[in-house]
C-alpha cells in the first residue's frame, strides 16, 4: 500500500466551486448549495483505499456529530472508476448507505475538481470557514491502517471546535496520508 501525502496548499485560499452529481440522491450540487454558515469540510475519499476504509465508520459518526453542530461535509470521489470499479458511482452509493453517510458523496468523473483543490490522496481533507476560505488541510488524526492508533479525528476535531468557538485554527497541521488519487 503506497503512502501519498496531501499537498498542503496555502491556508487562506478560496474554495474552488464545482458542479457534481451526488451518487446517492442523483441531484447535481454546487459548493454554494452545500456550504454551511459555520464551516464546510470537503473530503476526497473513495471506496477501495485501505486508508479510507480504515476511517469510514469513524468518519460517519464524526461527521454526524458535527453536522448536528451546523458544519457541512462534502465527500468527493475523483478516482478513475473505469480502472477501479470499486469506485464506480453505483458502488459509491452502496458504500454511502452501508456506512450511513449523512453527507453527499459526489462523483468527479472528469477529475477537474480534484485538480482545482490540488487533492492528491484519499483521504484528503480541506476545511473552509464561513467565507469559504481554507483554514485547515491535512489529516483526520494520526491513525493509519496497521499502526495500532485509535481513530479519533483529533486533528480535525480541534480545527472544527476552534471554528465553532470563534478561536483561530492552529496553522500547525500535518498532511493526510493515503492512496494517491487514481488519475486517468
Amino acid at each position: 500500500m503506497a503512502e501519498t501525502p496531501s499537498t498542503m496548499v496555502p491556508l487562506g485560499i478560496a474554495a474552488p466551486d464545482f458542479m457534481l452529481p451526488d451518487t446517492v440522491s442523483g441531484n447535481i450540487y454546487t459548493l454554494n448549495d452545500l456550504k454551511s454558515e459555520a464551516a464546510t469540510v470537503v473530503m476526497f475519499i473513495c471506496n477501495h483505499c485501505p486508508f479510507v476504509k480504515h476511517l469510514n465508520t469513524a468518519l460517519a459518526d464524526f461527521s454526524s456529530e458535527y453536522i448536528n453542530k451546523g458544519i457541512s461535509f462534502i465527500a468527493i470521489n475523483s478516482n478513475d472508476a473505469a480502472k477501479y470499479t470499486d469506485d464506480s458511482p453505483e458502488n459509491m452509493k452502496l458504500n454511502a448507505r452501508r456506512f450511513g453517510f449523512r453527507f453527499p458523496y459526489l462523483f468527479d468523473e472528469t477529475q477537474e475538481v480534484a485538480k482545482a483543490y490540488k487533492a492528491t490522496c484519499t483521504p484528503d481533507f480541506f476545511v473552509y470557514d464561513k467565507d469559504l476560505l481554507l483554514v485547515y488541510r491535512g489529516q483526520f488524526d494520526d491513525s493509519r491502517p496497521g499502526n495500532g492508533k485509535a481513530v479519533t479525528g483529533r486533528d480535525m476535531r480541534e480545527a472544527l471546535d476552534n471554528i465553532l468557538s470563534g478561536h483561530p485554527v492552529s496553522d500547525c497541521q500535518k498532511p493526510s496520508i493515503g492512496c494517491n488519487i487514481k488519475w486517468k
